[in-house]
């Protein structure tokens, strides 16, 4: 028997960074599908990422952008509420990826079971993609460890937020850079980095390089041109620099970001570029390095929940914004 569910899609096409009323709900009719190998989802939280504003525009990856009225991209934590796979039983938590939805069908075979002992939300920040990727930039490509310092930007979001924690939890050093007291405040008394610097202050620059002294070993970016000038210049001689995100230049309508080669050379760097869809296969080695992190609190983060569907659009026009502390999520 059919059910209805409600689902946010766009209202129109986008061309700029999203706002609230770019999105509108509808409702959808939920057909049970034939066969085996299908599972009943309910929803419970929805994630939203800084790829999310680019993916919908058409400019991410080369992905196409989806059209008002059809799925749009994000992972949400799950609920099964029917199984017609064996592998599965009602009451199991799933991580997939549906739509905005809080309804949905889809096949176990693309479903990743997640732990029940574990709030469900963490499921899509630090064990989630935003983990995932921190892992990935900071133990496959820069390979860090004891002794080492870090620098990270975006240091008050999910994946600097996480780099940071896992160098400290691995012998190392965090500093991050951040904008505002409130997010370097949580950076450092939540997330235990040793120093956060607020990019918003006119001697920001000067700030890091002391912090740093006489150089960090890795810098992690997740903003772009300008700051990451700033990392390289910060950098030890045969330093490693992670570039994972692009925040700054991802809605801009000027050419792509340029970094100047010669600092580069001149620091002896090795340069990482991450995507982090290459890991997912490896997912699992995450998960069972930060669970029991998780559980003994050594790995934590700030939620900014947005409560039920209204608030999807608002939510993730404040991470477009910057306005976001924490990870960005709706509970649906």
């Amino acid at each position: 028997m059919s059910e209805l569910a409600q689902e946010v899609v766009l209202a129109r096409p986008v061309t700029a960074a999203p706002v609230a009323a770019d999105f509108t709900i509808v409702a959808r009719d939920r057909t049970p599908p034939e066969g085996d190998g299908w599972l009943k989802v309910r929803p419970l939280f929805l994630s939203l990422d800084p790829y999310i504003g680019a993916r919908i525009r058409g400019r991410h990856m080369g992905e196409p952008a989806p059209a008002p009225g059809e799925p749009l991209p994000g992972f949400c934590v799950a609920e099964v509420e029917d199984s017609r796979d064996s592998a599965y039983a009602p009451g199991d938590r799933v991580v997939v990826e549906v739509g905005w939805t809080d309804l949905a069908w889809v096949r176990s075979d693309g479903a990743r079971r997640v732990s029940t002992d574990i709030a469900p939300s963490l499921h899509l920040s630090v064990l989630g993609m935003p983990g995932l990727t921190a892992w990935a930039g900071m133990t496959q490509l820069a390979k860090t460890g004891e002794g080492d310092l870090l620098t990270v930007n975006a240091a008050a979001g999910t994946v600097g937020g996480v780099a940071g924690q896992i160098a400290r939890n691995l012998g190392g050093r965090a500093v991050g850079i951040a904008g505002g007291p409130e997010k370097c405040a949580l950076v450092v008394d939540r997330y235990g980095f040793d120093a956060c610097i607020d990019y918003r202050v006119a001697d920001w620059e000067a700030q890091v390089a002391a912090a740093v002294l006489p150089g960090s070993t890795i810098h992690f970016e997740n903003v772009g041109a300008g700051q990451l000038a700033v990392g390289i210049r910060s950098l030890k001689p045969y330093g490693r620099v992670v570039l994972c995100g692009l925040a700054d230049h991802y809605h801009a309508d000027a050419g792509p970001a340029v970094t100047a080669i010669g600092p580069l050379v001149g620091k002896r760097a090795a340069v990482f570029g991450l995507v982090v869809y290459d890991f997912y296969p490896r997912w699992s080695e995450w998960t069972a390095l930060a669970e029991p992190w998780v559980k003994d609190g050594r790995l934590t983060i700030a939620e900014d929940i947005g409560q039920g569907f209204d608030s999807a659009g608002r939510q993730l026009e404040r991470l477009m914004r910057g306005e976001n502390v924490g990870k960005t999520l709706v509970r649906v």
